[in-house]
Protein backbone atom coordinates (compact mmCIF):
# COMPACT_ATOMS: atom_id res chain seq x y z
CA UNK A 1 0.00 0.00 0.00
CA UNK A 2 2.63 3.08 1.22
CA UNK A 3 4.16 1.99 -2.87
CA UNK A 4 1.03 2.38 -3.86
CA UNK A 5 0.93 5.82 -2.38
CA UNK A 6 4.44 6.62 -3.45
CA UNK A 7 3.14 6.04 -6.98
CA UNK A 8 0.80 8.13 -7.31
CA UNK A 9 2.40 10.56 -5.89
CA UNK A 10 5.17 10.38 -8.39
CA UNK A 11 2.65 10.39 -11.17
CA UNK A 12 0.75 13.62 -10.01
CA UNK A 13 3.94 15.29 -9.77
CA UNK A 14 4.88 13.88 -13.85
CA UNK A 15 1.86 15.19 -14.66
CA UNK A 16 2.47 18.54 -12.95
CA UNK A 17 5.37 18.58 -14.46
CA UNK A 18 4.52 17.56 -17.98
CA UNK A 19 1.89 20.48 -18.17
CA UNK A 20 4.40 23.51 -16.70
CA UNK A 21 6.40 22.14 -20.15
CA UNK A 22 3.48 22.49 -22.31
CA UNK A 23 5.03 25.02 -25.40
CA UNK A 24 3.57 28.55 -25.50
CA UNK A 25 2.03 27.76 -28.79
CA UNK A 26 -0.30 25.44 -27.59
CA UNK A 27 -1.33 27.77 -24.63
CA UNK A 28 -1.34 31.71 -26.04
CA UNK A 29 -4.49 32.45 -24.47
CA UNK A 30 -4.26 31.39 -20.96
CA UNK A 31 -0.98 32.94 -20.56
CA UNK A 32 -2.46 36.39 -22.54
CA UNK A 33 -4.47 36.36 -19.67
CA UNK A 34 -1.90 35.84 -16.97
CA UNK A 35 -0.77 39.10 -18.90
CA UNK A 36 -4.04 40.78 -18.49
CA UNK A 37 -4.37 40.03 -14.77
CA UNK A 38 -0.93 41.54 -14.25
CA UNK A 39 -2.21 44.18 -16.35
CA UNK A 40 -5.77 44.88 -14.56
CA UNK A 41 -3.13 44.81 -10.89
CA UNK A 42 -0.99 47.79 -12.77
CA UNK A 43 2.07 45.35 -12.74
CA UNK A 44 3.32 46.67 -15.79
CA UNK A 45 6.58 44.95 -16.94
CA UNK A 46 5.43 41.56 -15.39
CA UNK A 47 2.59 41.72 -18.16
CA UNK A 48 4.80 43.22 -20.90
CA UNK A 49 6.56 39.41 -20.30
CA UNK A 50 3.74 37.78 -21.02
CA UNK A 51 2.45 39.30 -24.17
CA UNK A 52 5.80 39.33 -25.45
CA UNK A 53 5.16 35.61 -25.29
CA UNK A 54 2.37 35.40 -26.88
CA UNK A 55 3.24 38.02 -29.45
CA UNK A 56 6.51 36.13 -30.31
CA UNK A 57 4.71 32.47 -30.56
CA UNK A 58 2.56 33.28 -33.53
CA UNK A 59 0.09 30.78 -32.39
CA UNK A 60 -2.69 33.00 -33.39
CA UNK A 61 -3.14 36.13 -35.52
CA UNK A 62 -5.67 37.60 -33.55
CA UNK A 63 -4.27 37.19 -30.30
CA UNK A 64 -0.92 38.09 -31.40
CA UNK A 65 -2.09 41.33 -32.47
CA UNK A 66 -3.70 41.60 -29.49
CA UNK A 67 -0.54 41.15 -27.05
CA UNK A 68 1.55 43.83 -29.53
CA UNK A 69 -1.37 45.99 -28.55
CA UNK A 70 -1.15 45.32 -25.23
CA UNK A 71 2.41 45.90 -24.64
CA UNK A 72 1.57 49.36 -25.96
CA UNK A 73 -0.88 50.09 -23.86
CA UNK A 74 1.37 48.62 -20.92
CA UNK A 75 3.77 51.77 -21.68
CA UNK A 76 1.48 53.90 -22.03
CA UNK A 77 -0.16 53.25 -18.83
CA UNK A 78 3.46 53.16 -16.96
CA UNK A 79 4.45 56.18 -18.40
CA UNK A 80 6.74 55.59 -20.83
CA UNK A 81 5.60 57.33 -23.46
CA UNK A 82 8.28 57.06 -26.15
CA UNK A 83 8.41 53.08 -26.08
CA UNK A 84 4.60 53.18 -25.62
CA UNK A 85 5.03 55.56 -29.12
CA UNK A 86 6.85 52.76 -31.26
CA UNK A 87 4.60 50.16 -30.24
CA UNK A 88 2.05 51.94 -31.44
CA UNK A 89 3.55 52.91 -34.84
CA UNK A 90 4.56 49.01 -35.01
CA UNK A 91 1.39 47.89 -34.26
CA UNK A 92 0.15 49.81 -37.12
CA UNK A 93 2.83 49.33 -39.32
CA UNK A 94 2.45 45.54 -38.83
CA UNK A 95 -1.94 45.99 -39.41
CA UNK A 96 -2.85 49.05 -41.22
CA UNK A 97 -6.26 47.81 -41.60
CA UNK A 98 -6.93 46.43 -37.94
CA UNK A 99 -10.14 47.79 -36.16
CA UNK A 100 -8.00 49.15 -34.29
CA UNK A 101 -5.70 50.63 -36.00
CA UNK A 102 -7.31 54.25 -35.27
CA UNK A 103 -6.84 53.79 -31.54
CA UNK A 104 -3.18 52.78 -31.83
CA UNK A 105 -2.80 55.84 -34.12
CA UNK A 106 -4.86 58.01 -31.50
CA UNK A 107 -2.41 56.58 -28.35
CA UNK A 108 0.23 57.11 -31.02
CA UNK A 109 -0.37 60.96 -30.82
CA UNK A 110 -1.43 61.01 -27.48
CA UNK A 111 2.31 59.67 -26.39
CA UNK A 112 4.04 62.24 -27.48
CA UNK A 113 1.41 64.73 -26.70
CA UNK A 114 2.22 63.79 -23.11
CA UNK A 115 6.16 64.19 -23.85
CA UNK A 116 5.68 67.92 -23.63
CA UNK A 117 7.20 69.55 -21.27
CA UNK A 118 7.09 73.41 -21.75
CA UNK A 119 7.70 76.34 -24.60
CA UNK A 120 10.98 76.89 -24.28
CA UNK A 121 11.97 72.81 -24.36
CA UNK A 122 12.88 70.56 -27.16
CA UNK A 123 9.74 71.12 -29.69
CA UNK A 124 9.92 67.42 -31.37
CA UNK A 125 6.97 65.90 -29.15
CA UNK A 126 4.87 69.08 -30.13
CA UNK A 127 5.87 68.47 -34.04
CA UNK A 128 5.03 64.83 -33.74
CA UNK A 129 2.01 65.10 -31.56
CA UNK A 130 1.02 67.52 -34.89
CA UNK A 131 2.04 64.80 -37.29
CA UNK A 132 0.09 62.30 -35.80
CA UNK A 133 -2.98 64.05 -34.76
CA UNK A 134 -3.66 65.52 -38.10
CA UNK A 135 -2.92 62.24 -39.74
CA UNK A 136 -5.88 61.06 -37.73
CA UNK A 137 -8.26 63.59 -38.88
CA UNK A 138 -7.46 62.95 -42.17
CA UNK A 139 -8.33 59.46 -42.20
CA UNK A 140 -10.67 59.08 -39.21
CA UNK A 141 -13.31 62.14 -39.03
CA UNK A 142 -15.92 60.49 -37.82
CA UNK A 143 -13.85 58.94 -35.15
CA UNK A 144 -15.25 58.75 -31.31
CA UNK A 145 -11.83 60.34 -30.20
CA UNK A 146 -11.99 63.10 -32.81
CA UNK A 147 -13.10 65.76 -30.35
CA UNK A 148 -10.05 65.35 -27.59
CA UNK A 149 -7.76 64.95 -31.15
CA UNK A 150 -9.40 68.50 -32.37
CA UNK A 151 -8.88 70.01 -28.52
CA UNK A 152 -5.56 68.78 -28.24
CA UNK A 153 -4.20 69.81 -31.66
CA UNK A 154 -5.51 73.31 -31.20
CA UNK A 155 -3.66 73.40 -27.98
CA UNK A 156 -0.24 72.17 -29.28
CA UNK A 157 -0.52 74.58 -31.98
CA UNK A 158 -0.90 77.25 -29.95
CA UNK A 159 2.25 76.29 -27.71
CA UNK A 160 3.67 76.18 -31.34
CA UNK A 161 2.51 79.56 -31.74
CA UNK A 162 4.23 80.91 -28.12
CA UNK A 163 7.46 79.28 -29.37
CA UNK A 164 7.96 81.16 -31.81
CA UNK A 165 7.14 84.51 -29.89
CA UNK A 166 9.72 83.07 -27.53
CA UNK A 167 11.97 82.98 -30.14
CA UNK A 168 11.53 85.95 -32.14
CA UNK A 169 11.27 87.89 -28.45
CA UNK A 170 14.90 86.51 -27.73
CA UNK A 171 15.85 88.15 -31.55
CA UNK A 172 14.35 91.47 -30.91
CA UNK A 173 15.95 91.79 -27.19
CA UNK A 174 19.43 91.24 -29.32
CA UNK A 175 18.63 93.79 -32.10
CA UNK A 176 18.21 91.04 -34.54
CA UNK A 177 15.32 92.66 -35.68
CA UNK A 178 15.32 91.46 -38.86
CA UNK A 179 15.53 87.26 -37.46
CA UNK A 180 12.73 88.18 -35.66
CA UNK A 181 10.15 89.84 -38.09
CA UNK A 182 11.17 86.77 -40.58
CA UNK A 183 10.50 84.19 -37.47
CA UNK A 184 7.04 85.96 -36.79
CA UNK A 185 5.70 85.97 -40.41
CA UNK A 186 6.68 82.25 -41.08
CA UNK A 187 4.41 81.95 -37.61
CA UNK A 188 1.46 84.01 -39.42
CA UNK A 189 1.79 81.76 -42.89
CA UNK A 190 2.39 78.18 -40.36
CA UNK A 191 -0.38 79.39 -38.28
CA UNK A 192 -3.16 80.60 -39.99
CA UNK A 193 -6.32 81.50 -37.45
CA UNK A 194 -4.60 81.61 -34.70
CA UNK A 195 -6.08 83.75 -31.84
CA UNK A 196 -2.74 84.53 -30.55
CA UNK A 197 -1.60 86.92 -33.69
CA UNK A 198 -2.13 89.89 -31.92
CA UNK A 199 1.04 89.36 -30.40
CA UNK A 200 2.32 88.42 -33.40
CA UNK A 201 1.12 91.65 -35.61
CA UNK A 202 2.44 93.61 -32.86
CA UNK A 203 5.83 92.21 -32.26
CA UNK A 204 6.12 92.57 -36.38
CA UNK A 205 5.61 95.87 -35.67
CA UNK A 206 8.03 96.58 -32.92
CA UNK A 207 10.69 94.96 -34.24
CA UNK A 208 10.17 97.08 -38.16
CA UNK A 209 9.75 100.13 -35.36
CA UNK A 210 13.22 98.89 -34.17
CA UNK A 211 14.88 97.93 -37.68
CA UNK A 212 13.40 101.57 -38.93
CA UNK A 213 10.65 100.19 -41.01
CA UNK A 214 8.25 102.41 -39.85
CA UNK A 215 5.72 102.31 -42.61
CA UNK A 216 5.45 98.73 -42.38
CA UNK A 217 4.96 99.25 -38.69
CA UNK A 218 1.93 101.29 -38.92
CA UNK A 219 0.59 98.68 -41.49
CA UNK A 220 1.47 95.81 -39.13
CA UNK A 221 -0.35 97.94 -35.96
CA UNK A 222 -3.18 98.57 -38.37
CA UNK A 223 -3.73 94.77 -38.85
CA UNK A 224 -3.55 94.09 -35.48
CA UNK A 225 -6.21 96.55 -34.77
CA UNK A 226 -8.09 95.39 -37.56
CA UNK A 227 -8.20 91.90 -36.89
CA UNK A 228 -8.59 92.24 -33.21
CA UNK A 229 -10.04 95.16 -32.15
CA UNK A 230 -10.65 94.22 -28.34
CA UNK A 231 -6.83 93.42 -27.97
CA UNK A 232 -4.94 94.97 -25.09
CA UNK A 233 -2.28 94.89 -27.73
CA UNK A 234 -3.66 97.95 -29.60
CA UNK A 235 -2.94 100.27 -26.54
CA UNK A 236 0.69 99.15 -26.27
CA UNK A 237 1.17 99.67 -29.75
CA UNK A 238 0.10 103.09 -29.37
CA UNK A 239 2.25 103.64 -27.02
CA UNK A 240 5.32 102.44 -28.76
CA UNK A 241 4.64 104.66 -31.73
CA UNK A 242 4.25 107.79 -29.65
CA UNK A 243 8.06 107.28 -28.79
CA UNK A 244 8.97 107.29 -32.56
CA UNK A 245 6.65 110.30 -33.72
Amino acid sequence: MPDLKKLSLFLLLLLFSACASIPIETQPAAVFQEGEEFYGAKKYDDAIAQYKKVRDAYASTELSSSAELRIADSYFESERFIEASSSYEEFRKLHPTHQKAPYALYRTGLSNFNQITGTDRDQTPQKNTVVYFEQFLKLYPKSEYMPDVTDKLEAVKLQQLQYEHYVADFYYRTEKYAAAIKRLEDALIAFPKSPMHDMTWYLIGAAQLKAGESEKARIAFNRLSTDFPDSRMILDASKLLEKYY
